[in-house]
């Protein structure tokens, strides 16, 4: 093995720890933003829906480019426009400007795929499926570490320094890739038109559905606004799935989606994501809320950041023992193993959040569960395709993830909103009422997924090389 070649898989990582970062450039300085700009909360909250919106577009067309021959081209690109995002929030004074560099930091949802795909090309076989699982579980990883860092910058300091950090990041991720990663085009990888009619309903119907989820609490859920944007996102996403099934070439290709191993981890993306997403924003609300509210811990942004930082210890671990017991159980047992250990730690928040060390256990066991079903996803899927649809497969997952942190964070906040005390601040009974929104979906993906692996009777050997 080259020089080269024994760094790519800690330059694949370190790529993807990019999105970890930006994505920690959000719940937390919500607060900080809406005071910056002399904004409204609910206007500060559009640096979380755009964001979001931009990378369920960008991640299936970067996934699908990722099976191309010009993987070291596009991660490069992506990044140097996620760096130029990251610059501009941090130095404009327009809010409409600062929303804009979310924007372009959105590309980031996309890079986990990219990597993912450079792994199943041009990691040594014996390594492919341990690298795409520590490249899956990377992002949940560093959010428990990107959240502490920003409380810190943002705490001492301010959010633009929080978005300064970002940047350097980003560069140093830009170095490691122009340094490490294998240059030139991939001369086994398949040269296929790119399908742009594909890619523009799938955007434009993501967009529209994460728009209707993320503004209905504001716009009401029987708005006609509402009912009229989510109707549209039904009807281009159905226009999506008809073309992605008659075309030679699609953006996703459908037919392989349809497997068991793949329809098992898309489903357990999206209900997945919606509980690890409850349990971070709304754990952040706890940490952050005065303590005249009964539950709140009053912890400045300094310290709030800290309280994910057992998500990241939680994940890492989970991490190293899927590796040293994958041969000895099979990856389909891993997702039911993972959804119950998050279903026990969002049955720990909602029945106990009180208390900053009950927090701190339920996010180091969410972490552990996270860990070990990430790890599980693009295996799953990776063993289930052709490598020339990985890209493409692996994005939809993330893509799922996405949306369903979209649908949690919606459900969650309406929740919340309809559980306001006059001061402002969201009751006890709307923080329980949440949390148990988190269990609840997390033990029926878990049931779910009990109730396939008896059916199936899972063998517990033969898991991963």
């Amino acid at each position: 093995m080259t020089e080269r070649s024994s760094r790519l898989v800690p330059a694949l990582v370190y790529a993807a720890l990019c999105t970890a970062i930006v994505s920690s450039l959000g719940m937390l300085l919500v607060p900080s933003i809406s005071q910056a700009f002399d904004v409204s909360v609910s206007a500060a909250q559009w640096m979380l829906t755009i964001n979001l919106a931009v990378g369920a577009i960008a991640t299936p067309v970067m996934g699908r480019l990722s099976d191309g021959p010009h993987k070291k081209r596009l991660l490069i690109v992506s990044l140097l426009i996620v760096l130029a995002g990251s610059v501009l929030a941090a130095v404009t004074s327009s809010f409409a400007l600062f929303l804009i560099g979310r924007a372009l930091q959105g590309l980031t949802y996309g890079i986990v795929p990219v990597t993912i795909a450079m792994a199943r090309r041009y990691v040594d076989p014996s390594r492919v499926q341990s690298s795409i699982s520590t490249l899956s579980v990377t992002v949940a990883s560093g959010i428990g570490i990107g959240y502490p860092l920003t409380g810190v910058i943002a705490g001492e300091a301010s959010y633009r320094w929080a978005f300064w950090f970002a940047s350097l990041f980003v560069l140093t991720g830009i170095v490691v890739a122009v340094r490490v990663m294998p240059d030139g085009p991939d001369e086994l990888a398949p040269r296929t038109p790119f399908d742009l009619g594909g890619a523009v309903l799938l955007g434009l119907g993501l967009g529209a559905l994460l728009l209707g989820i993320s503004e209905g609490e504001k716009w009401g859920w029987a708005s006609s606004a509402t009912i009229g944007v989510l109707g549209l996102a039904v009807l281009l996403l159905a226009a999506w799935v008809r073309v992605e099934l008659s075309s030679p070439h699609p953006l996703i290709n459908l037919r392989v989606l349809r497997t068991t191993d793949v329809l098992l981890a898309n489903g357990t993306a999206i209900g997945l994501g919606a509980a690890m997403y409850i349990a971070l924003s709304v754990g952040s609300l706890v940490a952050q809320a005065p303590e005249s509210t009964g539950y709140g811990m009053a912890l400045p942004v300094l310290w709030a950041g800290f309280v994910m930082f057992p998500l990241s210890v939680g994940s890492l671990a989970a991490n190293r023992i899927v590796r040293r017991i994958a041969h000895r159980i099979s990856l389909t047992a891993l997702l039911p193993t993972g959804a119950a250990m998050i279903s026990l730690s969002s049955i720990l928040l909602w029945v106990s959040h009180t208390e900053l060390w009950l927090l701190l256990i339920g996010m180091l066991v969410l972490g552990l569960g996270m860990g070990a079903a990430y790890a599980a996803m693009p295996a799953l899927i990776a063993r289930s395709v052709a490598a020339d649809e990985l890209g493409s497969s692996v994005s939809f997952n993330q893509v799922l993830r996405t949306v369903g942190s979209s649908f949690g964070t919606a459900f969650s906040g309406a929740i919340l909103a309809a559980h306001t005390a006059p001061a402002g601040h969201a009751t006890d009974t709307g923080i329980t009422f949440a949390f148990a929104l988190g269990a609840v979906v997390c033990i029926a993906v878990m049931v779910a997924l009990l109730v396939h692996a008896v059916a199936h009777r899972t063998p517990l050997q033969g898991a991963v090389s």
